[in-house]
């Protein structure tokens, strides 16, 4: 029998609003900057192994990109998923415990995250939206008094 269960399904976006526009500047930033580099040195020049270097780092901006707008958390009666280049998820008959944390005096950006302990390792979830943030509080109280 697992320990907890919520009321309803709870999903949402990963990452909050105030997040997603910090990605959405810094990656613009950053491609910016690139297009400032490749018009002033003579990339074309270089060997074949800085080429492949400098378009791997800019395929790995994309898809991270991609995803921080992307990704979902769902918490349901099987457990905890989040959605992103590869998906993560944990369920209820395994998790050994939970715990919020969070950066203080930054919550705006980085909002709290789920720390879930599964036997001999953690994983980490998002929540990006009031009512995942409520159930992850919800999820935490429930393994705090479990103690």
């Amino acid at each position: 029998m697992n320990f907890y269960q919520p009321e309803k399904i709870v999903t949402g976006p990963a990452y909050g609003p105030g997040f997603k526009l910090f990605a959405t500047v810094l990656t613009f930033g950053l491609v910016a900057y690139a297009v400032s580099i490749g018009l002033r040195y003579p990339l074309l020049q270089f060997g074949v192994g800085v080429k492949m270097l400098l378009a791997g780092a800019g395929f790995m901006l994309a898809i991270s990109y991609y995803w921080f707008l992307r990704a979902r958390t769902t918490i349901d009666a099987e457990g905890i998923r989040q959605t992103w280049m590869y998906d993560k998820k944990v369920e209820w008959r395994d998790v050994r415990g939970a715990k919020m944390i969070g950066i203080p005096y930054l919550s705006w950006l980085f909002p709290p995250r789920m720390v879930i302990r599964t036997g001999n390792s953690f994983t980490t979830f998002n929540g990006g939206s009031r009512e995942v943030l409520i159930e992850f509080a919800k999820i935490s109280l429930a393994f705090q008094m479990k103690r």
